[in-house]
Order: C-alpha cells, then structure tokens, then sequence
C-alpha cells in the first residue's frame, strides 16, 4: 500500500534568507492539514518548497498552494518549488496555477535565485 502521510521538515535557513520546507510524501486531502497550519504562521520573504519527494498533489493540495501564493503575493514575497516532479507539473499546469510559482531542478538554484 501507498504512503499516504505526509512529513514537512523545517531546514536551517539563514536569518534573512529564504524559508525552506522539504515536504516528503503526497499534499492531499489527508495529510493538508499540517501543512496549511505550518504555512498560516509562516512569515518569511521567500518560501521554498522542496517538491522532491512529493509523487502527486490533489486539488485540495493545489487549493492550498494557491492560498500559500495568494498570501505570499499580497505580501510581496515569492513562492518557489524545487524538484516538482513531471505528474505535479502537469497536474499544476491543468489547473492553471502553475505560473503562480517559480521552479527549480535544485534546492541550490533556487537559494541562489531567491536570496
């Protein structure tokens, strides 16, 4: 059977310097919850989300993406995604969402752009 939790890991990040969260395991109905408490407190410029370990995204997980955009806009600040796999992109790109984010191959590209 498919694991269907989902763990969300705070990396160190500098004072200044983007907010990152490695989340491990698939953004849907079920295991959203942690992941919107986590992003209704986040305050930081830029927020990188490492999408490595993500194998898919519902709509429940896109709706939530798009209020962690649509927050972070207002805010003036920027949301990336690292490692988006080909099925999250196009699942992102259906919904028409998928301009709302700046991707990267690599957690590195991304710091480097996002500083």
């Amino acid at each position: 059977m498919e694991n269907r939790s989902l763990l969300i890991e705070d990396l160190a990040n500098l004072p200044d310097g983007p907010h990152i969260l490695r989340l491990t395991g698939p953004l849907i109905l079920t295991t959203v919850s942690e992941f919107q408490s986590k992003m209704h407190s986040d305050r930081s410029h830029n927020l990188i989300l490492d999408f490595t370990h993500v194998p898919y995204v519902d709509s429940i997980g896109i709706g939530t993406l798009v209020d962690v955009y649509v927050r972070h806009h207002r805010d003036g600040n920027g949301v990336s995604l690292v490692g988006a796999n080909d099925r999250v992109r196009s699942v992102l790109k259906l919904a028409r969402v998928d301009q709302f984010f700046r991707f990267f191959d690599s957690l590195a590209d991304a710091q480097a752009k996002c500083d």
